[in-house]
């Protein structure tokens, strides 16, 4: 059973990210919008969507607000292109690791660089 579940959260993931990059045409959908991770629940009645975004902290939030409002498109897609018995709904929550790990990084060159 875990197997299969790690199959459909990376079909998921796969449809997502493409579905993002060129599905949505919503003028809020300025910044890169990319899709870090998939969680689907056992039973397939939710999923979990990590989005990570790169722009401004404004931009950030019109993009998400823009995918939350595309919600029903979305699932839509995802049932047509994986034929599941049931497809999830989804809640997709922002993700900053990227961000964070941008900070750490140069905070590191600062600290390398003074030394």
């Amino acid at each position: 059973m875990k197997n299969r579940i790690i199959r459909i959260n990376d079909e998921i993931k796969k449809e997502l990210s493409e579905i993002l990059r060129s599905g949505l045409k919503d003028p809020r959908m300025v910044s890169m919008a990319s899709v870090v991770r998939v969680d689907t629940s056992a039973d397939l009645k939710h999923c979990k969507a990590y989005i990570s975004i790169l722009g401004s902290d404004e931009a950030q939030e019109s993009c998400m607000e823009a995918i939350n409002s595309a919600k029903g498109y979305i699932k839509s897609q995802i049932a047509s292109a994986l034929q599941l018995r049931q497809t999830p709904d989804f809640k997709f929550i922002a993700d900053d690791s990227l961000d964070y790990s941008f900070k750490i990084g140069k905070m590191l060159d600062d600290v390398n660089k003074g030394e």
